[in-house]
């Protein structure tokens, strides 16, 4: 048979037409990618062993996801305080902006949060854990086909839950319990449906319980105070008066010190148990995550899973003299994070550049192609992850406001560098700073042993970074700043129902 003219474009437009239909029905089949979002209360940066910064306590299966996936070393809370967090991680704003300032603040009803994003783009979505956002509220959040939490902190024991509206005492370890829910909602969901899964551990939060297996994993280990606990001479007067508060050394250690203050060498044994508690119940959490790894990978969703772990703040386990979190210091303000997804990178990466909680809404919106929050202050890190990106952030500030309940930490605002932090302390009335600033160089002093506000050769350097917190907040909309009084340092212990 003879092809003509005609014969021969009729093909190529047939060609051109087959491709055409060919790469639609890719697309059409091609899932959209599911979530899964595990999230830690108070866990350290530097508690992960892919971090290179914990000879003691190993995670395999959480570093395993950094291994196979994206190890982010420099991660940052915008504000250290569960509350304000999460809420930054739904939203991807500031804590001004969502208005979550304490502990004891809804997340806003009508405000977007990246699940309520995705669940109207079709995916199936869960909450399950310690939501931590409403103290007295256990209800089902907007955004969520199933909700499994508790009111308050919970325990690390047998605590009361509101399983998607019936409520009952879950018996067990916090940890398994949660895992089981996550796990039976997997194998439970709908087929064919893309899903998003938050998993919120109590772990490990205070008080520190581990489970009987891990209970003395650690028992051998010698937990001295930080060096940077004696190195108080240029820190501001309010760090050393938190010494003997429930947020300092000296104080009850989150109950595992009964007599207090307790200023002498001995009393380091009471901060050596707490700690171990600490790193115990962390070796549960990487179980849970090995057994969601196994379970998505048993389902084939394993690949086609975007699988993030991260911490909502960090927490100072004695540097400077302090315990808890709050402060615009490293341990505080640092979080682990690793995420594994071959749609975005089929090589393991580690990425160097600063990013923050306020970048996960944008960042897991985009990875999954479901629009935007208007108004974020994150940004997406797919483009950074990729290499797509060449001005990312060297700069972002912090912020925090004084706590009634909580009278151990002044207001702090306090802007962060590749190189660089600059922390000051306003008052709260526009009058002037009552305590001393702090400037660090993060780059040669990663301790933050050495405070350099006074140094005559750094009176440049700590105007530049003024005038660029400054801008900061006013880019974010924070003008005027408000933040409560600062009241003061405190003794008192805060109430039993709320630590």
């Amino acid at each position: 048979m003879k092809f003509t003219c005609v014969h021969r474009a009729a093909l190529a437009v047939f060609v051109v037409l087959a491709l055409a239909f060919s790469g639609t029905a890719v697309a059409a089949t091609k899932k959209q990618p599911n979530v899964v979002f595990v999230l830690t209360d108070d866990q350290r940066w530097d508690t992960i062993s892919i971090s290179g910064k914990s000879p003691h306590l190993k995670t395999p299966n959480i570093d395993r996801l950094g291994q196979e996936g994206v190890y982010f070393k420099n991660a940052f809370c915008t504000t250290s305080l569960c509350s304000p967090s999460r809420a930054s991680i739904l939203s991807g704003v500031y804590a001004h902006a969502h208005g979550v300032v304490n502990n004891f603040t809804e997340y806003p009803p009508d405000m977007m949060s990246f699940p309520r994003r995705l669940h109207e783009a079709g995916y199936k979505t869960a909450y399950i854990g310690k939501w931590h956002m409403g103290e007295d509220n256990d209800e089902k959040r907007p955004g969520f086909d199933y909700f499994a939490t508790h009111k308050g902190q919970g325990k690390y024991f047998d605590t009361e839950f509101n399983v998607d509206g019936t409520r009952k005492v879950l018996p067990g370890y916090y940890t398994h319990v949660v895992t089981d829910l996550a796990m039976n909602w997997l194998k439970e969901r709908p087929p064919g449906q893309p899903f998003l899964l938050m998993l919120g551990h109590k772990a490990p939060h205070s008080f520190y319980f581990p489970e009987a297996k891990y209970s003395n994993s650690f028992n051998h280990v010698r937990v001295p105070y930080p060096e940077t606990a004696f190195q108080l001479d240029k820190k501001p007067t309010w760090v050393k008066q938190r010494l003997s508060t429930w947020h300092g050394i000296y104080g009850p250690l989150f109950e595992w010190r009964k007599n207090f203050p307790d200023t002498s060498p001995e009393g380091v044994v009471a901060f050596e148990n707490m700690t171990r508690a600490y790193w115990g119940t962390i070796q549960s959490v990487d179980d849970s995550v090995g057994l969601l790894y196994n379970q998505l990978k048993e389902m084939g969703e394993l690949d086609n899973t975007l699988f993030i772990y991260t911490g909502d703040n960090g927490l100072l386990n004695g540097e400077h003299g302090m315990v808890d979190k709050r402060t615009a210091h490293e341990p505080s303000i640092r979080v682990p994070l690793v995420v594994r997804y071959p749609g975005l990178t089929k090589s393991p990466k580690v990425i160097e550049q600063q990013v923050l909680t306020l970048d996960f809404a944008p960042s897991i919106l985009d990875i999954c192609g479901v629009g935007e929050i208007v108004g974020a202050h994150g940004r997406s890190w797919k483009p950074l992850v990729q290499g797509k990106v060449k001005d990312w952030r060297t700069a972002w500030y912090y912020e925090y406001n004084y706590e009634k309940q909580f009278p151990y930490t002044p207001n702090v605002r306090a802007i962060r560098t590749d190189n660089w932090k600059y922390i000051r302390y306003p008052h709260g009335d526009g009058s002037a700073d009552k305590h001393m600033e702090e400037l660090y160089n993060v780059k040669t002093d990663p301790d933050e042993a050495i405070n350099l506000i006074h140094e005559p050769a750094m009176k440049r350097k700590t105007a530049e970074l003024r005038a660029e917190l400054n801008r900061l907040i006013s880019d974010a909309g924070a003008n005027p700043d408000r933040m409560p009084l600062d009241e003061g340092i405190k003794g008192e212990l805060p109430d039993q129902k709320i630590r």
